[in-house]
């Protein structure tokens, strides 16, 4: 069943269009592939301690938001992103949104390197003019064939199959339809334009592929491939990277995904390179010492309970926030034993919530929330879980 049609175009932030939220503008940074230099880290990190309220948000896309900027702040952020890469493109910074599987080529669950596809993908992508008109919503993904980013229900995916292949992945339904590793790119570009253009066909503001009538199939009509949209994905279907220490690096949580200078400062200290997940955590790549980490607050442990809490900015920073959402996870997520996710939200919107199920915490007003449906104290809520 198609959602209901959009009726205006999106405003999802960027680095130029900048949100202004209660506690001043809010930028989100495209971050394809989730990846980040030591050096781009510590970059992104200055300019939230000088431009904004000194913390980095990991969103569910593993992007990078910077908060309560002051008016000319906008600016002077996108003049030191374009100096550190992080703005290749002017025209199409809001729509470079790629996922990728963040372990890959580091474990054994890894059938192929999907990082460099990412970066080939994003190239092409900011290359093709027409698609600087795509959704700030519309979404790729590269899945190294562990089935990581299913939850994330993103409108062209390929995932890997062996070395050399991978399955088109259309509204977050497999095709049947494989292609050659050195094609993917080249596809997936194709089938953004082709959204576009059945959109344009349609007469609609649609943000997601999902929103089309038909629109897989349609897309699949005009790429020229014989697919099923019906298909069921094959292969195993692995979650997200847990919490701890690997042969290939360190998966460290970050507590509701409020990142602080301290912390960004251990994790460019301990490798070459971070991978923002969409899990609110972080990859370090290599096998760097991981004392610091642990010392600044990041989370290691599997047991942890902050594994897979996640929650929305809430009051102060939002005016539509009934409750201080974070202030309350705070308090309540220390005493819970740990397993299964939680999105805490301020309000109806739920923003940041993640794919698929979770226990959901909506803020009443008055200190109150509703815990899937329940309406209870925080106390309560802290006895629930």
């Amino acid at each position: 069943m198609v959602p209901p049609e959009r009726t205006v175009p999106d405003r999802c932030p960027g680095v130029l269009a900048v949100h202004e939220a209660a506690d001043g503008g809010l930028a989100r940074v495209r971050l394809p592939g989730g990846v980040l230099s030591a050096s781009q880290l510590r970059v992104l990190a200055a300019a939230a301690v000088e431009l904004g309220d000194g913390h980095l948000e990991l969103t569910s896309r593993a992007n990078v938001q910077i908060r309560a900027l002051q008016p000319g702040a906008p600016v002077e952020l996108s003049e030191r992103l374009y100096a550190a890469g992080l703005l290749p493109s002017i025209t199409h910074e809001r729509v470079r949104n790629i996922l990728a599987s963040p372990l890959s080529g580091l474990d054994q669950y890894s059938l192929y390197d999907v990082l460099p596809l990412a970066g080939e993908l994003d190239r092409l992508l900011c290359a093709t003019p027409g698609l600087a008109a795509l959704p700030g919503r519309f979404l790729f993904a590269l899945d190294d064939g562990r089935g990581d980013l299913e939850s994330s229900k993103p409108d062209v995916a390929v995932r890997l199959v062996d070395r050399g292949r991978g399955e088109l992945l259309l509204a977050g339904v497999a095709t049947g339809v494989q292609v050659a590793v050195e094609r993917v790119a080249e596809v997936m570009v194709a089938a953004a334009e082709a959204f576009l253009a059945v959109r344009g066909e349609q007469g609609s503001e649609a943000w997601r592929l999902g929103e089309l009538d038909d629109g897989p199939l349609l897309v699949l009509k005009r790429l020229g491939l014989d697919g099923s949209p019906a298909a069921v994905p094959v292969g195993v279907r692995r979650g997200p990277a847990a919490a701890g220490v690997f042969e290939g690096g360190v998966v460290a949580t970050v507590p509701l995904g409020v990142l602080g200078a301290e912390q960004a400062e251990a994790l460019a200290e301990s490798g070459d390179e971070v991978r923002v997940t969409p899990w609110r955590s972080v990859v370090v790549v290599g096998n760097g010492p991981v004392q610091r980490l642990t010392a600044v607050g990041l989370v290691l442990e599997k047991a942890s309970p902050w594994n897979g809490v996640t929650s929305c900015a809430g009051r102060p920073g939002c005016g539509k926030a009934l409750g201080d959402v974070r202030g309350d996870a705070r308090r309540v997520v220390p005493g819970w034993s740990g397993g299964g996710r939680v999105h805490w939200s301020g309000c109806e919107r739920r923003c940041g919530k993640p794919g698929g199920e979770f226990l959901d915490v909506v803020a009443l007003g008055g200190g109150g929330y509703a815990v899937d449906g329940v309406a209870m104290g925080v106390d309560e809520v802290r006895a629930h879980r």
